[in-house]
């Protein structure tokens, strides 16, 4: 049996939690088509006969703007410091540059055997991959590139399938019946966050985090959530909470749907909005609201 760690690395909304998630088979990281929907590590396990593959979502390669993204880039080159393998998604409809391929250089130069997932193959010219595969060729890109559509399942299997091969031969790191390291409590923040990154436009999404103050699941099955959305200025509260509470109530009870599917059981869900001004430049905030530094 083959078993290990495979870091998910790339740039921002390069696909990377959409193809985590079509290969694991269960939604194991929220995905939305704002750059920092990912923003903490996330385990997606999958077991076959065969193999155990762990997959680690890191959040996108960005622009370093404030403490909080400071942490994401971090976490990213930690991960791929210290797996077995290093899976690197790109966004094949948006083309390639010579920027892409340094730091595609970059992470295959920490040592850990590494492919390229070339996504979005089912909205471009099908023309343009092997143009786009000598481009990197001739910048010096000496890695296998798997040509991959999450949407459509086109070449996931075949992806899965050279990833193992590149993992050494040992015992799970997890049993079987495990697809996730994060728990539902945990899940159930980053829900109700997906459904504000979809919901709101412009900065207010990247401004937001969720503290969940009450997940407790009653006698009758139900369970009782009860949730913060922290965002960092007055006037982005009454936006989160829109006209008469209209835009709030609709974006929870899009979260709660979700949850609901989660967690197989109805959830009574209360939803509160606090400022907390620029806590993504503040350290010690950074840390009451989840995103202190990770094991």
């Amino acid at each position: 049996m083959r078993s290990g760690t495979v870091a998910v690395i790339g740039r921002a909304n390069a696909g990377k939690s959409t193809l985590v998630n079509v290969i694991v088979g269960e939604k194991v990281a929220i995905v939305s088509p704002k750059p920092q929907t990912t923003r903490n590590r996330i385990m997606g396990v999958l077991t076959r006969e065969d193999r155990q593959i762990v997959f680690v979502d890191t959040p996108g390669l960005y622009r370093e703007r404030n403490a909080l993204t400071g942490r994401m880039m971090k976490t990213t080159e930690d991960v791929s410091k210290e797996t077995d393998a290093i899976l690197f998604v790109h966004d094949g409809h948006a083309g390639v540059t010579e920027e892409d391929a340094s730091l595609m250089k970059k992470y295959a130069s920490l040592g850990a055997p590494m492919l390229i997932a070339y996504t979005k193959t089912d909205i471009m010219p099908v023309e343009r991959i092997p143009e786009d595969v000598k481009k990197l060729n001739e910048w010096g890109v000496e890695i296998d590139v798997i040509p991959v559509s999450a949407r459509k399942g086109r070449n996931v299997k075949r992806l899965e399938d050279a990833l193992c091969a590149l993992l050494p031969e040992g015992e799970p790191l997890f049993s079987e019946d495990v697809i996730s390291d994060r728990s539902e409590r945990f899940m159930v923040s980053e829900l109700m966050r997906e459904k504000i990154l979809l919901k709101y436009d412009k900065e207010i999404p990247h401004g937001v985090a969720i503290v969940v103050n009450t997940f407790s699941r009653r006698e009758n099955g139900t369970y009782e959530v009860s949730l913060d959305i922290v965002c960092e200025k007055k006037n982005h509260k009454a936006i989160l909470i829109g006209k008469q509470g209209k835009a709030l109530k609709e974006t929870a009870s899009f979260a709660r749907q979700d949850m609901e599917k989660l967690l197989g059981a109805k959830v009574f869900l209360t939803v509160y909005v606090k400022v907390r001004e620029d806590w993504r430049d503040r350290e010690g905030l950074l840390k009451e609201l989840g995103y202190g530094e990770e094991e």
